[in-house]
């Protein structure tokens, strides 16, 4: 490879660029899919109706599909148990926050030992971070905050895998990997209904994303 093509791929890197490389520039390997225990809760047609309701009346389109994710967002569980965490998503059910349908939930959930849980399809949406819901991924781990899982050894081991191949699958940049706090401030987050705009919950703020992304990076 040429200095010049080098220089570029240094700049690409620090950007956070994502997509195909420059010519001259070698492909970074594909992460490993890391071991996933599938454990879906009814995503039936009822379910998938309210879905795509939810996306007609938040983002405007009119599907409970997602394509092409752009984001991944790191959440907390504010619980200590795996089983009360999937019976909080299992049920089709108005949240108690927002009072809306389909019921609330996240893709992965991790729990305190590790394991990694898959609760819904990658190709339907999940209603875990207003203004997001239509364009990212959601992690759940199992806790109060995230300082838990960064001294965690396990659970962060398996959260940067998770999280490694999810952004090489969908080509997400690391800038694009956020905490749930950090919602507004992201780039892809529309919200149509005035009134929650504003909307975001403070589990991952900045200060410990900073901490999740430098070791995502190493």
């Amino acid at each position: 490879m040429s200095v010049a093509a080098l220089a570029a791929a240094a700049v690409l890197v620090a950007a956070g660029a994502t997509g195909p490389p420059p010519p001259g520039m070698p492909a970074a390997p594909a992460a490993a899919r890391p071991p996933i225990h599938w454990d879906p809760i009814p995503y039936d047609a009822r379910r998938r109706a309210d879905m795509r309701a939810y996306a007609r009346r938040h983002y405007g389109l009119d599907r409970a599909g997602l394509r092409n994710p752009q984001v991944i967002v790191e959440h907390m569980t504010a619980n200590r148990s795996y089983r009360a965490t999937f019976n909080t998503f299992a049920p089709n059910r108005p949240d108690a926050e927002l009072g809306e349908l389909p019921g609330v939930c996240s893709h992965f959930v991790i729990d305190i030992d590790g394991t990694i849980h898959q609760l819904v399809p990658l190709r339907l949406m999940c209603r875990h971070t207003v203004g997001l819901n239509d364009t990212s991924i959601g992690i759940e781990h199992v806790g109060l905050d995230g300082g838990e899982v960064l001294a965690n050894a396990r659970m962060l081991r398996a959260s940067l895998r998770l999280t490694r191949w999810l952004q090489s699958r969908y080509a997400i940049a690391a800038r694009d990997v956020i905490g749930h706090n950090e919602s507004l401030s992201s780039p892809h987050h529309h919200e149509r209904v005035a009134r929650l705009r504003t909307q975001t919950h403070a589990d991952w703020p900045r200060r410990l994303m900073r901490r999740f992304r430098a070791r995502l990076a190493g």
